[in-house]
C-alpha cells in the first residue's frame, strides 16, 4: 500500500532524491530510506508507522522517538556508522550510507597520517571502554577536531558517554533527513 511521501530528486530512481519535488513511497522503500537516516530498526518501524505528510513534524517525531527507544534501540543505530577516520570501513561495510557517511567525513581526508593514526588508536580506546564506537556529528568538523572530542570524551562514565552518542546521533540523523527532504 502506497502512503508515504518522499522526495525524488531527479525521477531517476529510490536513491535520487531533491528537496520540494514529492512521490508517494511504498512502506519498504521507506524503510530503506529511513535507515540510511538511522540503523535501529525499532526507530525506522516507529518512523514508517507514524510519518508525517508536513516536514515540520518529520524532525519532531523523529527526535521523539529517538529519544524514547532503548538503550538497545541507540546501540544498534551506533553499528551503522563507521569509525571516525576509517576511509576502508566508509567504502567496504557502509555502502549503503556511503554519500552520507563520505560528505560527513570528508574533512578526514585531508588530515595528516600522524592525526589519523592517533584516530584509530583512540577509536580502538574508546570502544574497548564504552562498548560502542565513538559517535559525533562529523559535518563541519575537522579531523584534529574530533580527535580533541574522542580525546576528551573518553574520560567520562558510560551513562554521561551514552547520552553525548545519543544527542550526536540524533543530530546526525537530523541532518541526513534534511539531505532527503
Amino acid at each position: 500500500m502506497n502512503k508515504f511521501f518522499f522526495v525524488d530528486k531527479n525521477g531517476e530512481g529510490k536513491d535520487s532524491f531533491l528537496k520540494g519535488e514529492f512521490k508517494v513511497l511504498d512502506e519498504s522503500e521507506l524503510s530503506e530510506n529511513l535507515l540510511k537516516c538511522c540503523g535501529s530498526a525499532n526507530w525506522v518501524k516507529a518512523m514508517s508507522d507514524n510519518f508525517p505528510k508536513e516536514k515540520e513534524k518529520l524532525f519532531e517525531n523523529a527526535e521523539k522517538i529517538w529519544f524514547d527507544l532503548k538503550e538497545s534501540d541507540w546501540l544498534e543505530a551506533f553499528t551503522h556508522h563507521p569509525k571516525i577516520g576509517d576511509l576502508a570501513s566508509l567504502e567496504k561495510k557502509f555502502g549503503s550510507t556511503k554519500d552520507f557517511t563520505t560528505n560527513e567525513q570528508s574533512s578526514v581526508n585531508q588530515a595528516s597520517m600522524e592525526t589519523l593514526k592517533e584516530l584509530a588508536e583512540y577509536n580502538d580506546k574508546y570502544e574497548k571502554k564504552f562498548g560502542f564506537i565513538f559517535i559525533v556529528c562529523a559535518t563541519g568538523k575537522t579531523a584534529d577536531e574530533m580527535l580533541a572530542l574522542i580525546k576528551n570524551r573518553i574520560n567520562n562514565d558510560y551513562q554521561t558517554e551514552l547520552k553525548i552518542a545519543m544527542g550526536e546521533q540524533n543530530k546526525i540523523t537530523k541532518l541526513r533527513l534534511e539531505k532527503l527532504f
